[in-house]
């Protein structure tokens, strides 16, 4: 205080150090090559949400008319879900208190129960249109594409067919939206990303969060955004979790990049100039290569024009040429009458174009980096070494087996959890302490999910690296047949054993390499002698 007069003093405010740490570097307003880069970010609302309709529809676009961006789309969706991700009940038997046996007769009771729902189109979609595994890949799909995807989860009432009530619905991320005061022009509405609730909640892109930022619920729109349609625009609120039971009621598919993110960013964001570049490169490299091929002649006369026929396509099956003066045109014995001093002038677009396929490759490299799939697996063209292919391979399975993780944390672990609660409900599983103990209940649910292998370049190296894991305890044989094909230690052994005993009904050994080795060396001599003797007849 100033003692004389009263009054509050103010102390001047030190500047920012501009020279010193980061402001030397990236942070530098005075270097040159960074006076003009000028980056702005907010939050992830303003940052993410205000631009996820572009984002989705440009990713979409690409996805259906750029081959690169739809071999990233179905390259992870092949390598992450594959036909589809199959259950596999774990349980903690110990904690259960179960034998092995008693163990693994509960699981694959349970397993079949499961695939009675799971199979059946008609059993788990709401629309009836896919089942359980095809499901997944049209999910994981739409939440790449779209950033994120949303499923409900419905009851209806159970039929002779069908014992379960239970259902999914997906619904794609452009009807999960922030509700708007209804007018004529609401569907035309798509920009409005926050608001208020009626409980007095913020909403977020659709997704409504309470005051700690928690989500409790979600708001689907009837139509799409710039969907010309009559019908109006209405918002229903989906409750993310069941008052009484605390199930989910909604499963938002998302891979989030930044903390307090409510609604995902596409898969293609980051790429999405280059991928366009390169299309629109290819597309005008493809139409050089296209007109340089045609085979086009021009007649010079001085003759009356209008006495002449002109601009005739010598194929016999091609549409009649436009009689436009102005009109003339080039394809495969194309012949065109020029008038009284008009004369054709062609630049040398010199086709193909050499170094077209390394600046494409370039690009490819850089995007398959920013979306963790090397150059090679994204364009399926293996040219280099076994060591090199079998390490780009690695590399990308680094990042499709965390894909699959998240991707069965968000949608197949929740939709087998809700499953199980109606089973055991329904008495068609038997869980004693399911409903009574949530530990004794996370016993019962335990589950793994098995999917595509990562497939192998040389077969035998990497069984006899599998079997020495196994061996030598680094490894299971459950663990190794999944990695190898994907398959099923336990139903292989059952598998074998029977067609083991089949072959020993049979009266044939099932290791027999070595009778069989006698035998041809006892029959070897006779079939060379039965040779020779014909041959001599001849």
């Amino acid at each position: 205080m100033d003692k004389e007069h009263g009054k509050p003093t103010s102390k001047p405010v030190a500047p920012l150090p501009k020279n010193s740490g980061y402001g030397e570097a990236g942070a530098s307003s005075t270097k040159k090559a960074l006076k003009g880069f000028t980056a702005r970010s907010g939050s992830p609302q303003a940052d993410i949400d205000a631009h996820n309709l572009t984002l989705r529809q440009r990713a979409r676009m690409l996805y259906m008319s750029a081959p690169i961006a739809t071999s990233a789309i179905k390259t992870n969706r092949t390598n992450v879900i594959g036909s589809g991700l199959w259950l596999k009940s774990r349980i903690d038997r110990e904690l259960l208190g179960l034998s092995v046996e008693d163990a693994r007769i509960w699981q694959k009771k349970t397993e079949a129960e499961f695939e009675l729902w799971a199979a059946e189109k008609r059993n788990c979609d709401a629309l009836g249109i896919n089942n359980f595994y095809t499901a997944q890949g049209l999910a994981f799909i739409s939440g790449l594409l779209s950033g994120d995807v949303v499923v409900l989860l419905k009851r209806v009432k159970p039929t002779g067919y069908n014992p379960y009530g239970l259902r999914f619905q997906m619904i794609e991320a452009d009807r999960v939206s922030t509700p708007v005061e209804f007018s004529a022009g609401a569907s035309l509405v798509a920009r409005i990303t926050e608001g208020k609730a009626k409980n007095g909640n913020a909403i977020y892109d659709g997704v409504e969060v309470d005051a700690n930022g928690a989500i409790v619920a979600y708001y689907i729109r009837s139509t799409y955004p710039y969907e010309l349609t009559r019908t109006p625009t209405e918002w229903r609120r989906v409750e993310a979790y069941g008052k009484e039971t605390g199930l989910p009621n909604v499963l938002h598919i998302m891979e989030a990049e930044r903390p307090e993110q409510y609604r995902g960013v596409s898969y293609l964001a980051q790429v999405i100039e280059p991928l366009l570049q390169v299309r629109r490169y290819t597309d005008s490299e493809l139409t050089a290569a296209v007109v340089e091929s045609f085979f086009t002649a021009f007649i010079t006369t001085e003759a009356d024009p209008n006495m002449m026929p002109y601009n005739e396509v010598g194929d016999e099956n091609a549409p009649p040429v436009s009689d436009d003066e102005n009109e003339y045109e080039m394809g495969p014995g194309t012949v065109n009458v020029l008038r009284p001093g008009e004369s054709v002038t062609f630049g040398d677009p010199k086709r193909p174009n050499g170094g077209f396929e390394g600046f494409v490759n370039a690009v490819c490299k850089q995007v398959g980096a920013a979306l963790e799939i090397p150059a090679d697996l994204l364009l399926k063209a293996f040219n280099a070494s076994y060591s090199a292919s079998r390490a780009a391979l690695l590399e990308a399975w680094k990042a499709f087996k965390m894909r699959r993780e998240w991707f069965v944390d968000d949608f197949c672990k929740p939709i087998y959890n809700v499953w199980l609660y109606e089973a055991v409900a329904r008495g068609r599983i038997e869980a004693p302490g399911f409903f009574a103990d949530p530990r004794i209940r996370a016993a019962w649910m335990g589950s793994e999910w098995i999917g595509p292998s990562q497939g192998q370049l040389d077969p035998v190296k990497e069984i006899q690296a599998e079997q020495l894991a196994c061996d030598n305890g680094f490894s299971t044989r459950e663990q190794a047949t999944v990695r190898l094909n994907g398959g099923s230690f336990e139903s292989n052994a059952e598998q074998l054993a029977m067609e083991n005993e089949m072959l020993k009904g049979g009266q044939i050994k099932p290791n027999a390499d070595d009778d069989l080795n006698k035998l041809v060396a006892e029959l070897l001599p006779r079939i060379i002698n039965c040779l020779r003797k014909e041959e001599g007849k001849v």
